[in-house]
């Protein structure tokens, strides 16, 4: 994958960039650190500018994540509710009502998660869903965007640039980061729904 990442950068440049991360954010498997890294990289040997480049992978984080924001506003809480009322939401514990939870508190933390999120591998392109779903303004969901992907984009730039002909091994690093984060993230979430079904078996004795 990453062979025709960077070609795609070396023939395209600036919009070769804004399309990778635009892609990127809408498919997360498509790594953002070697498109950052070796496009840091590149200015030290290309016309292209370190804020160039920033300024055209940030334009594709926001386009990307507009998308995902839309896919949310498709979904809402009340098309969930309708699925989550037949069998899957038996399957799963889940009814409408946790859905419109969830939206309540995104609501009340939604600007400090979008931004904190950004800078989380995986999760800072999915996060844009819920964001959608939950039906944050779009302004502000567009200011948190922007500021969490600056941060990100900024960092792993410099990284490139400074690491110069050896980016690859600041990818390396981020990989062994990412990898972290998705086993952190899957024990938070097993730890969370074995909770949540707890809570709900009990409450459903009570009832009985």
């Amino acid at each position: 994958m990453d062979h025709w990442i960077i070609d795609i950068m070396n023939q395209f440049g600036y919009i070769g960039i804004t399309l990778l991360i635009a892609i990127e954010n809408i498919f997360p498997p498509i790594p953002s650190e070697v498109i950052l890294t070796f496009g840091g990289f590149m200015t030290t040997y290309t016309n292209l500018n370190v804020w160039g480049v920033i300024v055209a992978a940030t334009i594709g984080s926001l386009l990307g994540a507009i998308v995902l924001y839309g896919v949310g506003r498709f979904l809402s809480p009340e098309r969930l509710g309708v699925i989550l009322d037949g069998k899957i939401g038996q399957i799963l514990h889940l009814k409408k009502e946790d859905v419109l939870k969830a939206c309540d508190w995104f609501n009340k933390k939604g600007k400090t998660t979008v931004l904190f999120c950004r800078c989380i591998p995986v999760i800072r392109s999915l996060i844009s869903i819920p964001a959608g779903m939950s039906r944050m303004k779009l302004g502000v969901f567009f200011i948190m965007t922007t500021i969490g992907s600056l941060i990100w984009n900024i960092l792993l730039v410099f990284l490139g640039v400074t690491a110069g002909a050896s980016w690859e091994k600041i990818v390396a690093g981020t990989d062994v980061y990412t990898k972290v984060t998705v086993i952190v993230l899957g024990v938070i979430f097993v730890i969370a729904a074995f909770l949540f079904m707890k809570k709900r078996i009990k409450n459903k004795q009570t009832l009985e």
